[in-house]
């Protein structure tokens, strides 16, 4: 039976997109706020692979490129007071909830002016005074914690909602069932959205998981359980203004699967070079934010013109928080124990 195991110079199939037609796409009416949520991400990741090449960052870094539509689609349905916990590659969570981009970017550099005093780093982005209650690089170990906050506000009667974001192969870790279950026992306020982009780092999702829709293990909680099409912002607003308004009803958990994609590597060494040939070209056809611009175009609400000043407003903001950023010092040496606790 030796033989029947996978390797990874086993030939693996291409995974393709399985939907994307502009032509049927809804143009949601905050499009210009999605569409520059979008943009911020996508430049803050290609200022952030620059900084990392420049040898200006330390440790590695994990881009969020590609999968745009899940974290501001989520996260444009939620309201001051609901808190979000997502994985190492947080970047566009984190920003997509409202942190500054001139102190991310100083927290990914290791700047005092960071949000985090310049101690977390690319993997550990952390804004309270948004909501983002914490990046994790620990797989999974984050879902526990949004458990917490969601207990927290069901405790306190706040009304407030609890997001975990996390990667397809944190579905197969024990943090995961034992927090779905605690959720859908307790009925807490919680969203569990996995961002299907199809790798558990090296590894196909189809090697390390019996099944193929993510979404389908909801079912062993007694919760509901949700596909969307990762790659269409509006979509994803739909299914969690559903899963918000039912945990804000105290009616619990929902988990929500967002098919999407990651553009780069798992992590900046990453060439990613064992994906099959043609399936980047396929996903990147199914780019969300191409896909926004070419329904707002067929819709007639902008034209090229009006994306254009749109694209470069956002630019010209990443870039400016970017210098500010670079221009921050270091952490005092005499700052290295505050915040930290035993």
């Amino acid at each position: 039976m030796l033989d029947d195991v996978w390797t990874p110079s086993q030939d693996v199939q291409p995974v393709l997109p399985s939907s994307g037609d502009p032509s049927t796409a809804v143009v949601p009416a905050e499009w210009r706020y999605l569409l520059a949520s979008m943009w911020r991400i996508r430049y803050f990741e290609d200022v952030v692979k620059s900084l990392f090449v420049r040898g200006l960052l330390r440790g590695s870094t994990h881009l969020y490129q590609g999968q745009e539509a899940v974290a501001v689609g989520v996260c444009s349905e939620l309201q001051e007071g609901d808190t979000a916990a997502c994985t190492y590659r947080g970047h566009g969570v984190v920003l997509a909830m409202g942190s500054p981009v001139d102190r991310s970017f100083a927290e990914i550099l290791g700047r005092a002016g960071g949000l985090c005093g310049g101690k977390g780093g690319s993997m550990h982005l952390t804004d309270f005074s948004v909501g983002a209650i914490g990046s994790n690089a620990i797989v999974g170990g984050h879902l526990p914690i949004v458990v917490g906050a969601a207990y927290a506000a069901q405790y306190l009667r706040t009304g407030a909602v609890s997001v975990a974001f996390f990667g397809d192969g944190a579905t197969n870790i024990g943090s995961f069932h034992e927090s779905l279950n605690l959720a859908s026992v307790w009925k807490l306020p919680a969203i569990f959205v996995v961002e299907n982009n199809h790798y558990g780092e090296y590894s196909p999702l189809t090697t390390t998981t019996p099944v193929t829709r993510l979404a389908d293990r909801a079912a062993s909680y007694a919760m509901p359980g949700v596909y969307v099409d990762g790659n269409d912002v509006a979509a994803v607003q739909s299914v969690t203004r559903e899963a918000i308004e039912r945990a804000r009803a105290g009616l619990g958990p929902t988990l929500i699967e967002a098919d999407t994609y990651r553009q780069e590597g798992h992590s900046r060494s990453d060439s990613a070079a064992y994906r099959p040939p043609g399936e980047l070209d396929a996903w990147l056809e199914q780019d969300p934010i191409i896909r926004l611009e070419k329904s707002v175009l067929r819709e007639g609400l902008a034209d090229e013109d009006v994306l254009a000043e749109l694209r470069q407003g956002v630019h010209d903001e990443v870039h400016d928080g970017e210098e500010r950023a670079l221009s921050w010092p270091e952490p005092e040496l005499e700052t290295r124990f505050a915040d930290v606790y035993a």
